[in-house]
C-alpha cells in the first residue's frame, strides 16, 4: 500500500493554489473542451469585425441551458449570414424586427434583438467598431473596465425604453454583468480557448464572468464569502485571482467553470491538480 507522502496527489493539496491553478490551466485550456459552450458559434468568425458581434450576440444570449443557447444562436446567426457585421450596417430596425419576428430565447425576444442590433449599428456608425465603442470609456488608471462597461452599455442600449436592457445589463445597478464580462473574455484574452481580437483591452483589467458554477468553485476555493453573485463579489473574486495571474486575472475561467459543466469533468477542480 502506497504511503501518505508516495501519493502525488495528496502531496499537492499543500502546494499553494496559484501553482495548482497554473497546472489546470496547462492541462485543461485546451480547445477540445469548448463544446458544449456559447463560444463554439464565435469560433468560426475569422474577421474581428464580425466576430465581435458574434461575441456580443453569443453571450447576451448567454443563460439557461447550454442545449438551449446554442439552438437561439444557430437560428440568430443563420438569419445574420456568415457576415455579421455586413449585416448590421446594412441593416435598420424594421428590417431587425421583421427578420427576429417570432424569436424567442427564455424572456427575450425578437423585439429584444432588434434594438440591441439598431444599437450596435448607431454605434458602429459613430465609432466605426465596438472594440472603439467600448474603449473610449477605458482608461488605463483605472483597475477594471467597470466604467467602460457602463459606457458601453449606455451606448449600445440607446433605442431601449430608458436606455437599458436586460439583455445587456449595465454594472452600474449592481449587476455582476457575466454575459458582458465572458464576451470580453473571448475578445480580449488569446489563448487556445479564446479567440481575442481586441488590442486595446489589455486582459489585466478584466472581471471574472460570475455565474453559479464559478461562484460556487471560488467560494469552496476560499476566494469569497460571499452569498450574492454580484457586481462586488465578481470583482472580490478577481482580485483574489489577480495575486495568482497580475496580468490574467481571468486566465482561470475556462477551465475552473469547466467543473460542473462539461461532462467529462466532475464537480471539484482541484481533485484535478
Amino acid at each position: 500500500m502506497s504511503s501518505p507522502s508516495s501519493n502525488p496527489r495528496k502531496n499537492r493539496t499543500h502546494e499553494p493554489l496559484g501553482l495548482r491553478l497554473e497546472r489546470l490551466y496547462a492541462v485543461y485550456s485546451d480547445a477540445r473542451y469548448i463544446s458544449p459552450d456559447p463560444l463554439e458559434t464565435v469560433l468560426p468568425f475569422r474577421e474581428i469585425a464580425d466576430r465581435e458581434i458574434a461575441a456580443l450576440a453569443a453571450s447576451s444570449l448567454a443563460y439557461g441551458r447550454v442545449a438551449q443557447i446554442l439552438n437561439s444562436l444557430r437560428i440568430v446567426f443563420g438569419v445574420m449570414g456568415g457576415r455579421p457585421a455586413d449585416y448590421i450596417r446594412s441593416g435598420g430596425l424594421e428590417e431587425f424586427r421583421r427578420d427576429f419576428r417570432g424569436f424567442k430565447h427564455r424572456f427575450h425576444t425578437g423585439e429584444d434583438l432588434a434594438l440591441l442590433f439598431e444599437g450596435v449599428r448607431s454605434a458602429l456608425k459613430r465609432y466605426g467598431s465596438l472594440e472603439a465603442c467600448f474603449a473610449a470609456g477605458f482608461e488605463r488608471e483605472h483597475e477594471t473596465v467597470l466604467q467602460a462597461q457602463e459606457h458601453f452599455c449606455a451606448e449600445l442600449c440607446r433605442s431601449f425604453p430608458e436606455g437599458e436592457s436586460t439583455l445587456l445589463p449595465s454594472p452600474r445597478k449592481g449587476s455582476a454583468c457575466k454575459r458582458l464580462n465572458l464576451m470580453l473574455r473571448w475578445l480580449v484574452r488569446k489563448d487556445a480557448v479564446d479567440p481575442g481580437g481586441w488590442e486595446s483591452i489589455p486582459p489585466s483589467h478584466l472581471i471574472v464572468p460570475l455565474d453559479t458554477h464559478l461562484h460556487r468553485i471560488s467560494r469552496e476555493l476560499g476566494l469569497t464569502h460571499r452569498n450574492a453573485a454580484d457586481r462586488e463579489t465578481a470583482l472580490e473574486i478577481t482580485r483574489n485571482f489577480r495575486n495568482f495571474f497580475p496580468d490574467d486575472p481571468v486566465k482561470a475561467d475556462f477551465v475552473l467553470t469547466r467543473f460542473g459543466i462539461h461532462p467529462d469533468f466532475g464537480r471539484n477542480p482541484l481533485e484535478k491538480c
